[in-house]
């Protein structure tokens, strides 16, 4: 569904997020002969100290086959009711103008040559408020440049359902069970959906290489960790599809529809 060979970016918030929702994706993408570049809109720099999460991504971008690794240049802006101040020198990403942002995003795409862009779902994913700037900033970018665009997400059913898995094992998670019934995508909105089974050990690999939240405190590590230690074929099981919901040049949704790819030239 992909195409003729072309350049195709992943638009991402955080440097351990491409895994989970496009790392399949982006293994596969490779493999087929694809040029794959990652875009991170943040660094790893946690209450303005380094952390290893910037080498973590670029070891598990090597995992999945990706070329390159490009970070737009804003701080994250945290999980939580409090937004914080900017740290000196740059600027929160869910302060950012979407404008500028999405020129960042575009000259990179126009660098590229791309024959598709990777995005976010409007709610997000989850509603991590640099999730919701990512689906703004792909979706402004995409028409800037005239770039394919699918946004990454889950079948609302599906995250609903491992959710409740998670909490029948005991595991712990933090997580807000009201907001699950908005999160993510309804099947109905959802157009393409790649069966990464054949590369799941290579995603796996991939989310084990971001130790400092694998062994981390955050609110998913406990998850992460199960994720990481479950057997191949297993985690083949829970993590073996992935799914996008295709936007038109206008910004609508395309539910339902197979759009071929636009043809783009190789690069290596």
């Amino acid at each position: 569904m992909m195409g003729p060979v072309t350049t195709i970016v992943a638009f991402h918030a955080h440097a351990d997020d491409p895994v989970l929702l496009t790392g399949g994706t982006l293994a596969r993408a490779a493999a087929d002969g694809h040029r794959v570049v990652v875009v991170v809109a943040t660094d790893g720099i946690a209450a303005e100290h380094p952390t290893p999460r910037w080498a973590e991504l670029e070891a598990a971008a090597a995992i999945l086959g990706v070329h390159r690794v490009v970070h737009l240049g804003y701080a994250d802006s945290g999980h939580g009711p409090q937004l914080f101040a900017d740290p000196p020198g740059r600027q929160r990403f869910a302060r950012a103008d979407t404008e500028e942002a999405a020129h960042r995003l575009a000259a990179v795409l126009h660098e590229e040559r791309a024959g598709l862009l990777l995005g976010y779902d409007g709610n997000g994913g989850y509603g991590h408020r640099d999730h919701v700037k990512v689906h703004q900033v792909a979706r402004r970018a995409a028409r800037l440049t005239g770039t394919r665009l699918l946004e990454a997400t889950l079948p609302r059913d599906f995250a609903q359902r491992f959710v409740r898995v998670v909490r029948a094992l005991r595991i712990p998670f933090d997580y807000d069970a009201e907001a699950l019934g908005h999160v993510y995508s309804p099947a109905s909105a959802i157009t393409h959906r790649f069966d990464v089974r054949r590369f799941a050990a290579r995603k796996q690999a991939a989310l084990a290489a971001h130790v400092s939240d694998v062994r981390g405190t955050g609110r998913l590590a406990g998850v992460l960790r199960v994720l990481v230690w479950l057997p191949a074929p297993l985690f083949g099981l829970v993590a073996g599809r992935e799914w996008y919901a295709e936007v038109t040049p206008s910004g609508s949704p395309r539910p339902g529809l197979q759009v071929p790819a636009r043809s783009g030239r190789r690069r290596r």
